[in-house]
Parts: structure tokens; C-alpha cells; sequence
């Protein structure tokens, strides 16, 4: 009896250790490489953190080729834009998302080199970052990858 309730105690320990895994698998925060989905190039690493019940998004750093601005701004932002003539590291380009069972919605994410913002979806698939970015019924999705 005496092992047998050794045994069941390290399967919960393990079911209670494995649940946690999955849901950090699960969780958008953390740092994430973002790639462009038209080149299949790194861009940028992008931190997602929760604030205020709400998850954003600020640019960390980001992927130059020689010849590039290593420090660009935001000169495509509409003028009416906090983000306008801002630099892009260190820029907040995802905001106000709220998670809603498996998917953040409600948010939305600015690509600082064209200037436009999106509406926004973000969720994990295959722990991968999904980044969708939609105006009515035209979307693009990018696929992000998690940066320990």
C-alpha cells in the first residue's frame, strides 16, 4: 500500500509538472523572433508581456543587412500617430490585445516600415506564434518563433 501511494503521488507530481509546460507552451508572453513572410528573413525580436489585463508587443531588436539604418524610425506612421518619427527599437507595436479562450483578439499591430496598422489575432500553434494582421476580410499571418 505503502508504494503504491508513492507511485500515484509521482504521477500527480508529474501530470501537475507537465500541465505547467503546456501552459507556459500556450502563453503569447515572452520573446519571439519575428519573421517576414514574404523574404522568410528574420526581422526583429518582439517581447509580449501583459499589462493591465492586455498583452502587447515591443520591438527588442532588430535583423539589419549591411547598407540598412540600424536604428530606424517610424517616418511611414500616420502623422497622427504617437509612434510617428519614433524609433522603431523599442517601439510598442502590438497593442491592447485580449486573450479570448485560446486566441488574443481585439488588438492591433503596427508594421513600423510600411506605416500600417492592422487589426489583429494572435494564438500558439505547434508553440509557435501565430500573428495575423487583417483589415475586413484580407489578411496576411506570420509565423513566429519563441527565443529562449
Amino acid at each position: 500500500m505503502h508504494s503504491s501511494l508513492k507511485i500515484l503521488s509521482a504521477v500527480l507530481v508529474f501530470i501537475s509538472f507537465n500541465g505547467l509546460l503546456n501552459a507556459q507552451d500556450n502563453s503569447i508572453v515572452g520573446r519571439w523572433k519575428t519573421i517576414d513572410d514574404e523574404t522568410g528573413e528574420p526581422k526583429s525580436i518582439v517581447s509580449i508581456y501583459e499589462r493591465d489585463g492586455k498583452y502587447y508587443g515591443r520591438i527588442d531588436s532588430l535583423f539589419r543587412k549591411p547598407g540598412e539604418d540600424p536604428d530606424p524610425i517610424c517616418d511611414k506612421c500616420p502623422e497622427d500617430d504617437p509612434r510617428y518619427k519614433q524609433k522603431t527599437i523599442g517601439m510598442e507595436i502590438i497593442k491592447d490585445m485580449v486573450k479570448d479562450g485560446d486566441e488574443y483578439v481585439d488588438g492591433t499591430i503596427l508594421d513600423p516600415k510600411k506605416g500600417k496598422i492592422y487589426n489583429c489575432k494572435l494564438w500558439i500553434e505547434d508553440g509557435k506564434l501565430m500573428v495575423r494582421g487583417y483589415i475586413l476580410f484580407l489578411y496576411r499571418t506570420q509565423t513566429w518563433y519563441r527565443v529562449d
